[in-house]
């Protein structure tokens, strides 16, 4: 216990190193570069109010029409021109949500074996798989949820739904294509996200912090526990919220599984719809300028919830 203390202390009280000081003057001869530099710095910030203005600007007809209450309202019925974007916000947050309940315990605690307590060889070796896992494109996980998870989730839902079938998140009937279905998929995608980079902050720890931890006679998991991962924490936060992000955004993977309906329902059992698969759906069949304009505005929406959660 002391030893634990004790290295909870040191992980605790790490020295800041201070930025180095920054010249007061560009000399002529870094012109060139500074100024090529800041262009690249200032071309993030142009693309992405060139993203909003154009959002912005192509869902005026649905934002004059409906205004606030799109955000509230459930139908959505492109004959009569009524549109809502709640089922779809709910169906969005909800997968995400689940995706991360299931990937990060997953991510971090494969990260800190690998960075930590992995042999050398096994953890490079690991992690060039996991790293190829990361770059199979999103219609790939898409068609093995349909012809594989589905299947499997098939033989495990009544399991669960035998312990958990009083809550409302497991009751009612389950056909494969659901939010569950597409939660699931999000988090394998997500995972090497979290792995990767997880794993890369670990190890950026300095040994010095390791060595003064052992020194205190903190066993190895009590040094990765309360000093290496504390001082990787904001890393690991960062890994997390970058795989959030991918989760929001999916698409083709997340169209494949979720089953495309436009409802409410408590129940993960049931099919649902995110933003980015209705717009994916629908955007090539919109015939009407307020059509268009109510799927623009849906991709404004999560525009914003990226940005409020980054």
């Amino acid at each position: 216990m002391a030893a634990s203390a004790i290295s909870r202390g040191i992980g605790r009280s790490i020295d800041r190193v201070s930025s180095p000081p920054r010249p007061t003057r560009t000399e002529p001869s870094d012109r060139p570069a500074y100024f090529g530099t800041l262009g690249c710095a200032t071309a993030i910030i142009a693309i992405t109010a060139a993203l909003f203005y154009i959002l912005w600007v192509d869902s005026r007809l649905s934002r004059q029409q409906f205004g606030w209450h799109f955000l509230t309202a459930q139908n959505w019925d492109p004959v009569a021109g009524d549109f809502g974007a709640l089922p779809f916000i709910y169906g969005t947050v909800v997968t995400s949500t689940l995706a991360l309940l299931i990937a990060v315990p997953m991510g971090v605690g494969a990260a800190i074996f690998l960075a930590e307590l992995a042999p050398r060889r096994i953890s490079n070796a690991l992690t060039f798989f996991i790293e190829l896992l990361a770059a199979v494109p999103s219609v790939i996980f898409g068609l093995l949820g349909v012809f594989v998870l589905v299947s499997l989730l098939r033989g495990v839902v009544p399991s669960i739904k035998d312990v958990l079938g009083l809550l409302p998140p497991f009751q009612g009937p389950f056909y494969g294509v659901s939010m569950l279905s597409a939660g699931v998929v999000l988090s394998i995608m997500i995972v090497p996200f979290i792995i990767s980079i997880s794993r890369e902050v670990l190890l950026a720890v300095p040994v010095s912090q390791r060595e003064a931890s052992a020194a205190v006679g903190a066993t190895r998991w009590e040094t990765t526990w309360n000093v290496v991962v504390p001082y990787a924490r904001t890393g690991i936060f960062g890994s997390v919220f970058l795989a959030l992000a991918r989760a929001l955004g999916e698409t083709m993977a997340v169209t494949m599984v979720i089953g495309n309906s436009p409802q409410i329902k408590a129940s993960l059992l049931a099919p649902a719809y995110s933003i980015a698969a209705v717009i994916a759906n629908e955007f090539t069949e919109a015939t009407g300028d307020l059509y268009l304009s109510a799927l623009v505005e849906l991709g404004l929406v999560l525009f914003a919830i990226t940005f409020v959660i980054n």
